[in-house]
């Protein structure tokens, strides 16, 4: 009888899981009696990590020929609900109907999704880059404002949020506003920060590269405040100010996908399910999570999985090898990754590259701008669609280092 691991989501996390699994069933020879599967609207990974950059090209590279070179198939739709007593799911599929697809393993790679608070105004009149469609709509938005009468509403972008994706939206606005609006145009971009600095969750050693770098590429920071309401023609921050602008581009987060609610057990304050060593969902039987759905321990320090795209490549590989184990007998491999670096772009100043949890600073400027671009371009795209140089990569020990 056929047993079925399924993984929810072909971003980084779920298409590293699938591979990953695919790989430890052919290591056991199970290919004839163990099928894997990916749920997801299409058989493309988005490269979310690059959605602030002006050119938008290959975002969205389409990854069923490594699919099918890997042996793992693919079901075009999305999952609505989660039934890990009876040990099926859901799926809506994209032709609108509805089907019920069982599984023997789970594995919830859902991602995350922006954070939008109750801000008046916020879902009619802001813009952000948390998925290719939002961040062609802002691209479509800013070429248009060339066709508007000079204003300085129509000269401003507020940035709000000034965390990771606000400084690198922010950074390359400048450029991105002169090049629709002319060299000569009076631009101007603010980043709005809650806190009382801006990327408060970068931390204080390489802040001053950060403001050195916003402050010459003629970003201005607003922190201490929040917008508190928009509109088609300006904000409003929670001190009172009212900055005049026709384009506001929300950064301000992420929340684990509302899947990760459906799954029993301890959650953290960003949705996502605690796993533990080896990525289960310790509340219920036969399912994994990983990706953004999850919050596990990256070494014995004290250190946790940020939401992004390093950490979710290692733990889908991780969580889908683990899925697999335990149907065909291969060991657990336990989810370790103390290295953790850093690299910000910051437009045409360069790019800030950093290591250890306390960042401290490697690389800046063009040198910084090298490894970020060998990181967008290379490091984080799928593989050729060679079965052997994908399993090669699948290995839970596998580690990109820069």
């Amino acid at each position: 009888m056929t047993k079925r691991i399924l993984v929810a989501g072909s971003g980084f996390a779920g298409m590293w899981a699938a591979i990953s699994a695919a790989r430890a069933v052919a290591i056991a020879g199970r290919e004839q009696d163990i099928e894997v599967t990916i749920v997801s609207p299409s058989a493309n990974l988005t490269v979310r990590p690059r959605l602030y950059e002006a050119v938008l090209e290959n975002m969205n590279p389409d990854i069923a020929p490594l699919l099918e070179a890997v042996d793992v198939r693919h079901v075009a739709g999305l999952v609505q609900t989660i039934d890990a007593g009876a040990h099926r799911i859901e799926v809506e599929r994209v032709d609108g109907t509805r089907t019920r697809l069982p599984y023997d393993k789970f594995v919830l790679a859902t991602g995350s999704r922006l954070f939008q608070p109750p801000v008046p105004g916020l879902p009619e009149y802001s813009f952000n880059v948390d998925q290719l469609a939002s961040a062609r709509a802002l691209d479509a938005h800013l070429k248009s404002l060339a066709d508007r009468p000079e204003t300085v509403a129509r000269n401003t972008v507020v940035v709000a949020g000034g965390g990771f994706t606000g400084i690198e939206t922010a950074a390359e606005m400048p450029e991105r506003l002169r090049a629709v609006l002319g060299s000569a145009a009076a631009v101007r971009v603010i980043v709005v920060e809650q806190a009382s600095h801006i990327g408060p969750d970068l931390g204080p050693t390489p802040r001053p590269v950060i403001e050195e770098a916003l402050a010459e590429c003629g970003v201005e920071t607003i922190t201490g405040a929040a917008v508190a309401a928009i509109s088609a023609d300006g904000v409003v921050l929670s001190s009172g100010e009212r900055i005049a602008t026709n384009t506001v581009v929300w950064t301000a987060g992420a929340r684990a996908n509302p899947l990760a609610a459906q799954i029993e057990g301890e959650h953290d304050r960003f949705g996502r399910v605690v796993g533990d060593a080896f990525l289960r969902a310790g509340a219920v039987e036969d399912v994994f999570v990983t990706g953004d759905v999850v919050r596990a321990a990256t070494d014995d320090l004290g250190n946790v999985t940020a939401m992004s795209c390093q950490h979710a490549m290692s733990l889908g590989r991780v969580a889908g090898h683990n899925a697999a184990a335990e149907l065909v007998g291969l060991p657990l491999h336990p989810y370790s990754q103390p290295k953790y670096v850093t690299c910000l772009d910051l437009g045409p100043w360069g790019a800030l590259f950093t290591e250890g949890w306390d960042r401290q600073v490697r690389l800046t400027r063009e040198t910084g701008k090298a490894v970020k671009r060998e990181i967008n371009t290379q490091w984080i795209y799928p593989p050729a669609a060679d079965r052997n140089a994908a399993f090669a990569i699948a290995n839970p020990d596998h580690v990109i280092v820069p």
